[in-house]
């Protein structure tokens, strides 16, 4: 890329180190400052108008912001101006440090106002813009992270970018006010160099959709797996150095990994990974859920942001070491991130919100604010909200210090406060105070709910209260399973409400195609990719919970309208964006990272459908979809582990457990029971209920018409490839049936 670091020595401007991408705003309530300053009289650009709460924090900005569409590339080109891009979202530490600092500096608006047209974009509502340009950046500076800020042709094209920008030069990092002088000039002098860098760029954008289809490695699988083992940290957990992320889709890697080969050493890295994990500061000991990553190796000093995408795929993963192992703490976490969701979360309509902020309000001195307040303690609230014994016990479990808990504060934002985490095991709690398992356990269950009760009462980082498809679509699946996995009836109540608010609200049944974006009442925006395949890899769950075959029925259109607008038939692969005119590039991704890929849910979406509508041209469009990323998993597997484990799928039989039983009745429900709680991902759960849903599938599957209880009593039918072995009725033999 020699090419774009010439032009960045032309433009006397170093190359651009990327910011941290994920901290968070100040604690606002965005409708109630846009409210009060709308009624002061304060002059609003063109913002106002949208429903993000990112771009709602930006309407007061002197800046005078377009949205992205039409009217601002038509202005570029009328005027001839650069387009600058900013991308963020609202809960986006560094992206609110540069609208304090340069976007609400009347001087440098006004460079802005006079030299460029500035479009905002918030990232989590159009992917698809995000995708483009986070690629260019990465092309030009080798990383990427929010703010983004881009420059572009009147045409869109990318021509030169970074993330964060100081207002002033720093160091070897320009200052925005000396960056934004800079390429005018250079735009006003030097135009044909600043074409051809951002005709080349496309093009090397360009070549990223180009698949060549190849057949993959024999050993991709295994060599997954020890890529993966040697990135493992097995005195800590995790992968990588810190800071820590949590990628549940390496997690389902290993467990998949461990069902097919019996490999104990990679269920216990998972294992192991999920224990320290739930046991350290990354998650949150009061209230359930998980903050975004830990910026340490020990799990234990958070960034405190709380992501719905995370809530999810981590529940994911907690329900599948509780099938595994069967120890109650694995699903007391899935239990506790339910229970935070379902409380904090949700939409009284149903869906569920985006995020919420890390940074807010500290209670111990209202007029600071910082990384995480809301959820640090002193040691000296907790004795007074406790008291005696409960608190020394309590303050003991908890890792609890009189001068604070953290020794490496460099920005002093813990100081005198304690971030809670498991110090010690219950068996040592016991040991030290005397107490039986049962008291320990009763006592820090009462202190947790006095805690949490006193913290409700605090003022609550800010809420990012839109509606995502994708995110939501994503939580339905662990709602469904872990209402059986878990035994509670209201999970599968919630995944239920989750997937009806989105058909009533986000879903237009006359074309069948999805919108994006729900919030304050006002559905917008196109689907991408990830919103269809997210969601109907929730409904495929949701149909296996509840075996009502509407929500199959769904699943089956989704795919159908999700093949006619994103499947490139030439390169065998999904775009991960929707057609759209004002967007350069259609790219896809090549990596499952905090969310999986779209592709990789494609996949095995696929696989899953074409067995339950017996259609072997989706099974072969899943192989052509894998095959079509054979060039990015043969040179490291670990890029894409949700895609491996549907490869897997793809070089093995097929299998499914008929049971036959009348719905309800509690010989087909024990039946049900051991299915459920036995773990294999892969399988296909069918109810043949001589009703509805047992019509509806032999439709596609004839040999259902033939699978009838036996003797009056239900009956499970074990099936490989639709081969069953000999039908049982008692819940033993299954049990032995599937252990074989």
């Amino acid at each position: 890329m020699h090419w774009i670091i010439t032009l960045g020595l032309v433009m006397g401007i170093l190359p651009i180190m990327a910011m941290s991408a994920h901290s968070a705003a100040n604690d606002n309530r965005i409708h109630q400052q846009v409210e009060a300053r709308v009624t002061a009289g304060e002059k609003a650009n063109r913002l106002i108008h949208e429903q993000s709460p990112y771009l709602l924090q930006h309407a007061f900005n002197p800046v005078q912001w377009y949205p992205w569409g039409e009217e601002a590339f038509a202005k570029a080109k009328a005027e001839d101006k650069p387009i600058f891009l900013s991308i963020g979202y609202s809960t986006c530490h560094w992206c609110h440090v540069m609208a304090h600092e340069s976007f609400e500096n009347p001087d440098i608006a006004a460079l802005l106002n006079d030299w460029f047209v500035s479009i905002k974009v918030d990232r989590e509502e159009r992917p698809d813009i995000d995708q483009m340009y986070m690629a260019a950046t990465q092309a030009m500076t080798g990383s990427g992270g929010w703010p983004m800020s881009v420059f572009l042709m009147p045409d869109g094209s990318p021509f030169y970018a970074g993330t964060y920008f100081p207002p002033t030069s720093v160091s070897n990092r320009p200052g925005f006010k000396d960056l934004l002088t800079t390429i005018y000039k250079v735009w006003m002098e030097r135009r044909e160099d600043v074409q051809k860098t951002a005709n080349r760029l496309v093009a090397e954008l360009e070549m990223r959709n180009v698949s060549s289809p190849k057949l993959l490695n024999p050993d991709v699988f295994e060599r997954g797996f020890n890529l993966v083992q040697q990135s493992y940290d097995e005195h800590k957990g995790g992968f990588g150095q810190p800071p820590k992320f949590p990628r549940p889709v390496i997690l389902s890697f290993l467990f998949a990994h461990y069902l097919s080969t019996g490999a104990e050493n990679a269920r216990d890295m998972a294992l192991f990974t999920l224990e320290k994990m739930a046991a350290g500061g990354m998650y949150d000991q009061i209230g359930g859920g998980f903050h975004r990553y830990s910026v340490d190796a020990d799990w234990f000093v958070p960034h405190f942001e709380k992501m719905l995408y995370d809530q999810a795929q981590l529940a994911d993963s907690y329900l599948d070491a509780f099938l595994i192992t069967k120890d109650e703490s694995y699903g007391q976490t899935a239990k506790e991130i339910f229970a935070y969701l379902l409380r904090d979360m949700r939409d009284p309509a149903g869906g569920f919100y985006s995020a919420e902020d890390a940074d807010s309000e500290n209670p111990y001195n209202p007029e600071q604010h910082g990384e995480g307040a809301f959820y640090l303690w002193t040691h000296e609230d907790i004795i007074k909200r406790l008291g005696d014994p409960e608190a020394d016990i309590f303050n003991f479990s908890y890792g609890v210090k009189s001068n604070g808990n953290v020794a490496q504060d460099p920005m002093k934002e813990f100081s005198g406060r304690n971030i809670l985490h498991r110090a010690r095991s219950n068996e040592t709690i016991s040991k030290h105070f005397k107490l039986s398992g049962a008291q320990v356990f009763e006592s820090l269950s009462t202190s947790k709910e006095l805690l949490l009760k006193t913290r409700d009462k605090r003022r609550r980082p800010h809420l990012d209260d839109k509606i995502i498809t994708a995110w939501n679509g994503m939580l339905i699946g662990p709602l469904a399973r872990g209402s059986k996995i878990l035994r509670d009836q209201n999970l599968l109540s919630a995944a239920e409400q989750t997937a009806t608010f989105i058909k009533n609200n986000l879903y237009d049944s006359t074309d069948n195609t999805l919108l994006r974006r729900y919030r304050k009442k006002e559905a917008g925006l196109a689907g991408q990719l990830s919103d269809y395949t997210f969601l109907v890899d929730g409904l495929l769950d949701l149909y296996q919970a509840n075996h009502d075959p509407k929500w199959l029925g769904w699943a089956v259109a989704l795919t159908e309208k999700q093949i006619d607008l994103f499947w490139n038939e030439k390169g065998s692969f999904f775009y991960d964006s929707v057609a759209d005119p004002t967007v350069k590039l259609r790219m896809r991704s090549k990596y499952d990272g905090a969310e999986p890929s779209g592709n990789s849910v494609a996949a095995h979406n696929l696989l899953r459908l074409g067995q339950l509508q017996n259609d072997p041209l989706w099974q072969k469009m899943a192989r052509r979809l894998v095959e079509s990323f054979s060039e990015t998993i043969n040179n490291y597997p670990p890029s894409l582990p949700l895609m491996l484990t549907a490869w897997q799928q793809i070089e093995s039989k097929p299998s499914q457990i008929v049971i036959a039983g009348t719905r309800g009745a509690e010989d087909t429900e024990a039946l049900l029971s051991i299915v459920e709680s036995t773990f294999s991902r892969p399988r296909l759960l069918l109810l043949a209920d001589g009703a509805e849903n047992q019509a509806f599938l032999s439709k596609k599957l004839p040999f259902l018409e033939n699978v009838f209880p036996l003797n009056g009593r239900a009956t499970a039918y074990v099936c490989t490839d639709f081969t069953c072995k000999m039908p049982v009725t008692e819940p033993i033999a299954l049990q032995q049936q599937l252990q074989k």
